[in-house]
């Protein structure tokens, strides 16, 4: 487990939220000065399975979840610190007692 990040400075930020699931995950994205593309956002408690187009990294900054990769029938828990690698072109699902709030970063 590392220190989650609290805070990102110098980004450009979409202000129109993106919302999933019936409003169950709600999500912001938005650019780094380097040009790389982030999101960040809250998963709120259910099971849920995401497709990624691009490679993602999920890091844990609030909460927690238990995930599963593609392919995979094992759960694995996550919690605050945390993160998790998901290829590009795939699938996870995700369960979430409570409020998961998450910072996506894509390949």
């Amino acid at each position: 487990m590392t220190t989650p990040t609290t805070q990102i400075d110098g980004v450009s930020l979409t202000t129109k939220a993106n919302v999933y699931f019936d409003g169950k995950c709600v999500s912001h994205s938005f650019q780094m000065p380097d040009g790389s593309k982030k999101s960040v956002g809250v998963v709120l408690a259910s099971t849920l399975t995401f497709g990624t187009g691009a490679a993602e990294i999920m890091e844990c900054v609030g909460g927690s979840c238990e995930y599963k990769l593609a392919g995979s029938e094992v759960w694995v828990a996550q919690s605050t610190g945390d993160s998790f690698s998901v290829p590009g072109n795939s699938k996870f699902d995700i369960r979430v007692g409570e409020a998961y709030h998450y910072i996506c970063s894509y390949a």
